[in-house]
C-alpha cells in the first residue's frame, strides 16, 4: 500500500487532486482508515491514474473520462483513442501557429506603412519556361488557404514525375488565377523538359516569356510572404509601371519539411 502522498509522488500528480478525484467518484483509494480517514492506494491503481492524467491532458471533460473508464477500453483501444487526439492537438497547434506567422507578417506590413518602398527590386525579363503542373481550387489568396491547397499537389506532382520518368530539370515555379466568385485556381509546377503528352497525369505548359518583371527576393516560409508582396505592389506603383499578369513564384531553396524558404516573386509589369 502507499500512503496518498507517496501515491502522488509516483504518479506525478498532487494530493489535492487525487482527494478530488476521490470526492468525484473517479479514483477511490483502495482502503480508507477509518480511525484517521488516511487514504491508501495500491502501486496497481497507477495504470488508471495514467489514463486519467493522459484522457484529460488531451481534452476530454472528468464526465468522458469517467465513461471511458467505467466501459473498461482496452489498452488497444485507448491507445488509438489518444493517438487520434494527439493528431488532432498537434494540427490545431500547427494551425496556431500558421495564424501566428500570419498575424506577424500582417503587423510588418502595418509596421512599413509610410515608409520608402523597398529599393531591393529588380527589373528583369523572364524566359520561357515549361512546367509539368497540377492545379486545384483554393478560397482565397491567404496563405491559411493556399498552404493546405498546393503543398499536397507538389507531392502529388513530384509522384506523377517519378512513375513517368520525367525528370525535373529546374525550380518550382507556382502562379495563380482569379476565378468565379473570390476562388483561386492555385498551379503548382516544377521546371521540366518532356513535351506534353495524353499519357501523363499532369499537364504541361508553356508559359510565355516576359519583357519586362519586378523581381524581389522572399526569404522564409509563404506563410510570411505577405509583406514582400505589398513592398512588391508598393514599389512598382512608386516607379510608374503596371501590374499586367500573375505573379510567378519561383523557388530557389526550400526548408526540411519542402516548403519555400527562398522563393523570387516576379511580377510582369509594363510602363504605365
Amino acid at each position: 500500500m502507499l500512503s496518498i502522498g507517496d501515491f502522488a509522488r509516483h504518479g506525478r500528480v498532487s494530493v489535492r487532486m487525487l482527494r478530488h478525484y476521490d470526492a468525484i467518484g473517479l479514483l477511490r483509494p483502495a482502503r480508507v482508515d477509518a480511525a484517521t480517514g488516511y487514504r491508501c492506494y495500491q502501486a496497481a491503481q497507477l495504470a488508471d491514474l495514467n489514463r486519467i492524467v493522459a484522457l484529460k491532458d488531451l481534452g476530454f471533460t472528468l464526465e468522458q473520462v469517467r465513461s471511458v473508464l467505467d466501459e473498461r477500453v482496452s489498452g488497444d483501444e485507448l491507445r488509438g483513442m489518444l493517438r487520434l487526439r494527439q493528431a488532432e492537438l498537434a494540427a490545431r497547434i500547427s494551425a496556431d501557429h500558421a495564424r501566428l506567422r500570419q498575424v506577424e507578417a500582417r503587423l510588418c506590413a502595418i509596421e512599413s506603412e509610410g515608409r520608402e518602398p523597398m529599393a531591393d527590386v529588380q527589373i528583369q525579363p523572364l524566359p520561357a519556361v515549361r512546367l509539368a503542373e497540377l492545379t486545384g481550387p483554393a478560397a482565397s489568396y491567404g496563405p491559411e488557404d493556399i498552404a493546405p491547397v498546393i503543398r499536397p499537389l507538389y507531392d502529388e506532382l513530384a509522384a506523377h514525375l517519378a512513375r513517368a520518368g520525367a525528370p525535373v530539370t529546374g525550380p518550382a515555379v507556382a502562379y495563380y488565377e482569379d476565378t468565379p466568385g473570390d476562388g483561386v485556381l492555385v498551379h503548382a509546377g516544377l521546371t521540366v523538359g518532356v513535351p506534353p503528352a495524353d499519357r501523363y497525369d499532369f499537364a504541361v505548359v508553356d508559359l510565355p516569356p516576359v519583357e519586362h518583371a519586378a523581381a524581389l527576393v522572399h526569404l522564409g516560409p509563404m506563410d510570411e510572404v505577405m509583406p514582400a508582396y505589398e513592398a512588391l505592389a508598393r514599389w512598382v506603383d512608386a516607379n510608374g509601371w503596371v501590374v499586367s499578369g500573375s505573379t510567378r513564384e519561383l523557388t530557389l531553396a526550400a526548408g526540411p519539411d519542402c516548403t519555400p524558404e527562398v522563393t523570387v516573386l516576379q511580377q510582369p509589369v509594363v510602363r504605365g
